[in-house]
């Protein structure tokens, strides 16, 4: 054999072995795909939109970074346009045709009681930011974990703040027929309920009824001394707090957090009608005696707002919120070596006091799938938006 023939031979070899060595390096570099489910146009756009942001600022400071464990993250936006059956659609088109490793979202709970356990059969981590208490089990949905905070630390929070530091003992609640406002009520009236208090008046009523003056009159003849509404319709929460400063009745209000949401200042009669009115929040987005924000929300703060125009005009915690989905799943990534959904389960179950800006921290478990520590709350004074976040209501 010639020198020439031994040449070719070696070559062809090495290209044999180059063949076979590309594919692999490839696969290694891969990104790991997200599947995000937002309803960034319709009636609930106004969070998504500023949830997105969160979401869409994490990828990018992950992968200017240099991503995980070498790979990059590719995010893959879908809009849902808050309809439940688009979600399934669009959850299942993530899961069979874009291959994602992890899905975030929906953004609302009715979507998400329709997308969860679509998301669950196909064994996909399932990041939750909807609130609504069936959502989480660790039994039918054993790979759907929670950032965002319960239904029910909503309402265990509004409770106590009306009866335990308030010292109200009439409460009329005031929901809408949406399936979260039916089953919030009842939520409502049987916490209150054992701690021996008894609504002295319930009703549900369409978020599209144009006057709330009704309602209102009836919740004071029954001797009501605060009134609870448990609605996410910004529309129907105006209507409440019209309907109480068109009466001239100063009782105060006390209930979901849309209640501080900004468009509510545009729909009122006056704008002296949002006082005594209170919001469960979040500790991250509410100034301390000093005017000052946590630090991990000031940080996150000043980051960003150079893609936001430099001002924050939007409640910033759903911001935080989804830079935090993003961040978590970041932890299992790291923590588990793998993107193996089993293994992402085991990190995620083993994760304790993990450090959020939106949550001071998540904490999972073998059982527990809420990660959200009622440390997290606050009630907020509803009028007092400035920044993105809120003055604390009194104590």
């Amino acid at each position: 054999m010639n020198r020439r023939t031994v040449l070719n031979r070696a070559l062809s070899g090495a290209f044999i072995s180059l063949a076979f060595a590309v594919p692999l390096a490839a696969h290694a570099a891969d990104p790991i795909r997200i599947g995000w489910l937002s309803s960034l146009t319709g009636a609930l756009s106004s969070a998504a939109i500023a949830e997105n942001q969160g979401v869409q600022f994490a990828i990018d400071e992950i992968n200017n970074a240099g991503g995980i464990n070498g790979s990059k993250l590719e995010l893959l936006t879908r809009d849902t346009v808050g309809d439940p059956t688009k979600a399934v659609n669009l959850a299942n088109q993530l899961i069979h045709s874009d291959k994602v490793a992890f899905i975030i979202g929906p953004v609302n709970s009715g979507e998400s009681l329709a997308t969860v356990p679509v998301v669950s059969r196909a064994g996909i981590p399932n990041i939750v930011i909807g609130s609504v208490d069936e959502l989480i089990d660790p039994v039918k949905y054993p790979r759907a974990f929670r950032v965002i905070s319960s239904n029910e630390q909503w309402v265990r929070n509004g409770n106590d703040y009306a009866t335990k530091t308030l010292k109200k003992t009439k409460v009329a609640i005031i929901a809408d027929t949406t399936g979260y406002g039916v089953a919030t009520a009842k939520k409502a009236a049987a916490l209150l309920e054992a701690q021996g208090i008894k609504p002295v008046y319930s009703v549900v009523v369409d978020a599209n009824k144009t006057s709330l003056t009704d309602e209102m009159t009836k919740a004071r003849e029954a001797g009501a001394d605060v009134v609870m509404p448990w609605s996410a319709a910004t529309g129907l929460l105006a209507r409440v707090l019209n309907a109480r400063g068109d009466m001239q009745w100063n009782v105060p209000v006390v209930g979901h957090p849309a209640i501080m949401g900004t468009p509510i200042k545009a729909l009122l009669n006056a704008p002296g009608y949002w006082e005594n009115t209170f919001s469960v929040g979040y500790a991250s987005t509410t100034y301390d005696a000093n005017g000052q924000l946590p630090a991990a929300t000031r940080k996150l703060m000043e980051a960003i707002k150079p893609k936001l125009g430099g001002k924050i005009d939007f409640t910033f915690w759903w911001v935080a919120m989804g830079y935090d989905t993003v961040k978590v799943i970041e932890h299992a990534i790291r923590t588990a070596g793998s993107t193996d959904p089993a293994k992402i389960q085991a990190a995620l179950e083993k994760t304790q006091k993990l450090p959020g800006v939106y949550a001071p921290f998540y904490s999972y478990g073998l059982k527990e799938r809420n990660g959200f520590p009622d440390e997290g709350i606050a009630i907020n004074r509803a009028s007092t938006f400035k920044d993105g976040s809120f003055e604390r209501a009194p104590q």
